[in-house]
């Protein structure tokens, strides 16, 4: 089996790199790709990475690519359509006429955050901001291909390496004695790790039941807020490394208004993955299992 991996340099993307490897043959192409590497790998050259795929012809393409600098999005919504929207479209296109499976990665922005109850897949969507409307027009292009796809949105992604929200608390709470920290926004702290794993089993039980193809929730079980998630890592740190020297003795609550951003988040992020579970005979851990594990791996 082939399978093309885009965004392998990602958090998800680097941790597809470990769970596909055993599938099968493994091509990573970045934004910085050439020909030389296999081929284009660039979301912003939509041609060229038809062109790529009708070369390669993969079993399987896994697209764990996108623009997901949601406050940055706002003032570049062109980009953001086209690399969340027309290359999702173009990459599920050239799937349908090589017959391959196209794994996409999608976000809890594409609904409104209202309510208190996690979202199901069929719930109506009504996305805040153009990460949101750019996200939910990329899933669209890919039902409408009628390709074989899986679309896995999910929540607070977050990954041991490079820079997360866990680390930026740990900065601050060595550097000031009270944080403040937003406590209306709720949701799942999901690990990359996580993902990528759900994700390699789920293409392996779709390719042998390609009726499993649509769009799935997956996020870690349980659910909190940012404030909540800060004083865990906050806790946790301090019985992983007991010598580590933390100011921070108060993390207080302010509502999502306290800090203004260009574009306008979700207060419900919490995503109902029970079609997930049982689709593909998965049990999904708590957030605060994945959160513990990459705290002790960076401490």
């Amino acid at each position: 089996m082939k399978i093309l991996l885009l965004g392998p340099n990602g958090q998800v993307g680097w941790e597809l790199q470990r769970s596909l490897s055993p599938l099968g043959e493994l091509i990573a192409l970045d934004r910085h790709s050439t020909a030389a590497d296999g081929g284009c790998g660039d979301l912003s050259q939509p041609d060229q990475l038809r062109q790529t795929v009708l070369a390669l012809r993969p079993d399987v393409i896994v697209n764990a690519a996108a623009h997901t600098a949601v406050d940055k999005a706002e003032s570049e919504p062109e980009l953001a359509r086209t690399l969340n929207a027309q290359a999702p479209g173009v990459l599920a296109a050239a799937a349908q006429s090589i017959d391959a499976l196209l794994v996409h990665y999608s976000t809890d922005y594409v609904f409104d955050g209202s309510g208190t109850t996690p979202w199901v897949e069929d719930a109506a969507t009504g996305p805040l901001s153009v990460y949101g409307r750019t996200k939910l027009d990329g899933e669209r292009a890919i039902q409408a291909s009628g390709c074989r796809h899986l679309i896995l949105r999910t929540s607070w992604v977050y990954a041991a390496r490079g820079g997360n929200f866990a680390r930026t608390m740990l900065r601050l709470a060595v550097e000031r004695e009270r944080l403040t920290v937003i406590d209306d926004q709720w949701g799942a702290p999901t690990g990359a790790d996580l993902i990528a794993d759900v994700t390699a089993h789920a293409i392996r039980q779709t390719l042998r039941a390609p009726q499993l193809s649509g769009i799935f929730h997956l996020a870690a079980a349980g659910e909190t807020t940012w404030n909540g998630y800060a004083r865990f890592v906050l806790e946790t740190a301090r019985m992983v490394k007991p010598d580590l020297v933390l100011k921070a003795q108060e993390v207080a609550p302010v509502p999502t208004s306290a800090f203004p951003t260009p574009a306008q988040r979700p207060l419900n992020s919490r995503l109902d993955t029970s079609r997930l579970r049982s689709t593909f005979h998965l049990a999904l851990p708590h957030w605060q299992t994945g959160v513990r594990r990459m705290l002790t791996e960076i401490l």
